[in-house]
């Protein structure tokens, strides 16, 4: 990897997810006020209104993050046509960042829950939230090297696909294999359209639909039609300002996944209630597992693999970047918030206390994973002149 000068869209996508992130703070802060207060009652009920058979959460969780998760599909794909993946020696990097930053927390996690009824949660400590991330890197404006945000970027995004294939792989609950093969069929005819080169979003929107509810049916989360979608719509990197229906859907979906979906989606699933328990709960195998994954296995194991990555000479530092950067990046890795927010409420449907305190923990070690990566790449992010 070179040192990097950050195209138009990189930027625009930046700033998107600057204010995406300060939009995603101000609902936390809303939907924590509310629950706490004399109306949280009321304000927990409105989110379980049933519509057509399921809560209002239910929708919002499988619905509308079908569309972020489209979204997150697009981006991944962008990355690897044309973006920091594209070129496998410089996705070398940030896959190593992403598998040590996935692989560290997860086995944190199981050491403290191995044989409990709190094992499911393995994957909650996996993820990260791109949005706040950047937010942070944003913040720091010019005190950190380009190379560092297309870095976090690039892993970010293959954390996501991770926490895409944990949640296919292992929060799966009955499966119906009559609707998978159906989703399966359709998302093949997409593909197919896509290889005869029909360019016209709208077949594919449909076919998307019909493939959520598909997957909603088959058992596996209806969410990942959203990325399966995502890859069967076609992608042209001949000219990224003269849009391919995959950058022109990508384009109209920025804004409305931003400050719609995901603010709605932290009004409905931070609403935390804070008992005179708190500290018990944050306490727990979980909760521990949950911090400790988030805060202490995300920069270690972005930092170990990364170098055993770099002495082994199978990829490089980029010339800007150098090991102060990638473990103020493993830190900022740390802020789960809405992929582990996701999984939490996977791994223990049904059971609303261990949920609360799974977003508690969740909402700390988000917190002072920000808060660390920033005081950490403000004091040491800026390379010395020369």
């Amino acid at each position: 990897m070179v040192q990097q000068t950050l195209s138009n869209t990189f930027n625009k996508f930046l700033d998107s997810e600057k204010s995406s992130g300060i939009l995603l703070i101000i609902c936390t802060a809303i939907s924590l006020l509310i629950t706490n207060s004399s109306i949280g009652t009321d304000y927990l009920s409105f989110w379980q209104i049933q519509i057509k058979g399921l809560s209002l959460e239910h929708w919002i969780n499988d619905g509308l993050m079908a569309i972020f998760f489209l979204l997150i599909g697009l981006e991944l794909e962008r990355e690897l046509y044309s973006g920091e993946l594209s070129n496998f020696k410089n996705a070398l990097l940030p896959i190593f960042a992403a598998l040590g930053g996935m692989g560290a927390p997860a086995l944190i996690h199981f050491s403290f829950n191995t044989g409990t009824t709190t094992q499911a949660g393995i994957g909650i400590p996996m993820a990260t939230d791109i949005a706040f991330a950047l937010g942070v890197l944003a913040i720091l404006g010019n005190r950190i090297p380009a190379s560092l945000k297309v870095f976090v970027v690039a892993f970010a995004v293959i954390d996501d696909l991770g926490a895409i294939i944990i949640i296919a792989a292992f929060y799966t609950a009955q499966l119906s294999i009559l609707y998978l093969v159906g989703a399966a069929v359709v998302w093949l005819l997409l593909f197919a359209l896509n290889r005869l080169r029909v360019m016209s979003l709208s077949p594919y929107l449909l076919g998307g639909a019909l493939m959520w509810f598909l997957m909603l049916k088959s058992g596996i989360h209806a969410t990942i039609a959203g990325v399966m979608l995502a890859f069967a719509i076609p992608f042209s990197t001949k000219d990224e300002d003269k849009a391919s229906p995959s950058h022109m859907l990508e384009h109209f979906l920025h804004k409305p996944v931003a400050f719609i979906i995901l603010p709605i989606f932290a009004l409905a699933n931070t609403s935390i209630f804070i008992g005179a328990d708190w500290m018990q709960n944050l306490t727990s195998t979980n909760s521990l597992g949950i911090i400790a994954g988030l805060i202490v296995g995300k920069p270690l194991g972005v930092v170990i693999l990364c170098f055993v990555a770099v002495a082994s000479g199978i990829c490089r530092l980029p010339s800007d970047l150098n090991w102060r950067h990638i473990f103020g990046a493993g830190i900022l890795g740390g802020i789960g918030f809405t992929m582990s927010i996701f999984i939490a409420n996977l791994a223990f449907a049904g059971n609303p206390e261990t949920i609360n305190a799974s977003k508690m923990a969740i909402l700390s070690a988000s917190l002072l994973a920000g808060g660390a990566g920033f005081l950490w790449l403000r004091s040491f992010g800026k390379l010395p002149a020369g």
